[in-house]
């Protein structure tokens, strides 16, 4: 049970008077209890400041407290990013498979496990797999021929990685997620579609963290490569071939057609459809619900469908809220036209 004291170290504020108090957990305001810290981002909350019960709260600068708050405050230049060190140091582990390897689990004799691995039951490890050091393997993983992971990596239940799969290190992959599935490759012969054989791989470098049931294809040949750092929310599909590049975000119910290019720091928001062979350069955002069907320039933002550059698509979207009144008018216009002609 970290002091207030430790916690205004550890995001690097000078501990403020009455700091010697436990800190018990992490609350919004309203819900925050006399033993727990909680968090002021912006002045649309102070308002709930007058009635919480927390011991004290961590406060971006730019936000002016009222005269009449007593109690700790804890001045960041960033909230965001102090509370995610705090939940860091106050956050209960992960439960995590004994170290070892489950008796229900099933390693295959030419598969090489590192040293502290954790497997749990009813893993499986296939031929020639190779696992790093540390790595943690939870209840149900399935783990294919070749495949081969990287230092400090964990996967969580039900995690498949089929055959031939590179694992960075660092990596997490949560619940239920899929790497390596065949690419959707069909072609037409006249009488059926007519599978394509999809022999490559997907490489995922260090440090990406994918979530909870999200597809990656294997790509038809040579790498889908997931780039070092990058996050990716639950519920994406990322087609074969498919290049993203470090550092990028890319949020749920995405959607990154065959051999589409994501350059560095893209961010892609919920629902957004890359087309295939599309190039989207460093630095450049989609809102929600985009739909991305050209290039996309670096740094530049876009929205809307098909997606335009972001200032362009609220001007048309302003344009057509009017268009039932703008109707209306030409039917007036249009009337009035009429009565010059009848005289």
């Amino acid at each position: 049970m970290p002091l207030l004291s430790d916690i205004a170290k550890l995001i690097g504020f000078p501990p403020p008077a009455g700091a010697d108090i436990d800190i018990t957990g992490l609350a919004t305001l309203d819900e925050a209890q006399a033993s727990e810290l909680s968090f002021v981002g912006s002045e649309q909350y102070l308002p709930l400041l007058q009635n919480t019960k927390a011991a004290a709260v961590i406060v971006q600068k730019r936000v002016k407290l009222p005269n009449t708050w007593t109690r700790p405050a804890l001045m960041v230049d960033d909230a965001d990013l102090a509370i995610a060190k705090v939940l860091r140091l106050i956050a209960p582990p992960v439960p995590r498979p004994p170290l070892g390897i489950d008796q229900m689990a099933r390693v295959e004799t030419s598969a090489t496990l590192g040293d502290g691995v954790s497997v749990g039951p009813f893993v499986y490890i296939g031929h020639r797999a190779r696992i790093g050091n540390r790595v943690a393997l939870h209840a149900g993983v399935y783990i294919g021929d070749d495949v081969v992971i990287g230092d400090d990596c964990e996967l969580f239940p039900h995690v498949t990685l089929r055959e031939r799969i590179v694992l960075g290190q660092r990596v997490i992959i949560h619940a239920g997620s899929v790497l390596g599935t065949d690419g959707f490759g069909y072609r037409w012969d006249g009488k059926q579609h007519q599978k394509i054989p999809q022999i490559g791989t997907v490489i995922v470098e260090d440090d990406v963290e994918i979530g909870s049931c999200v597809c990656i294809d294997r790509a038809k040949f040579s790498t889908t490569r997931i780039g070092r750092g990058t996050k990716i929310d639950n519920l994406v599909q990322i087609g074969h071939n498919v290049q993203v590049g470090p550092h990028c975000i890319i949020v749920g119910q995405a959607g990154l057609a065959g051999s589409s290019k994501l350059g560095a720091g893209v961010v892609l928001g919920g629902q957004t459809a890359v087309r295939d062979h599309i190039s989207i350069g460093d630095g450049a955002m989609a809102a929600a619900c985009s739909a991305i069907a050209e290039d996309v320039e670096a740094k530049q933002i876009v929205s809307g469908m098909p997606a335009l550059p972001h200032r362009q698509s609220l001007r048309e979207q302003a344009a057509l809220r009017r268009l039932p009144d703008l109707v209306v008018q030409i039917r007036k216009l249009q009337d009035e036209l009429d009565l010059l002609k009848g005289k």
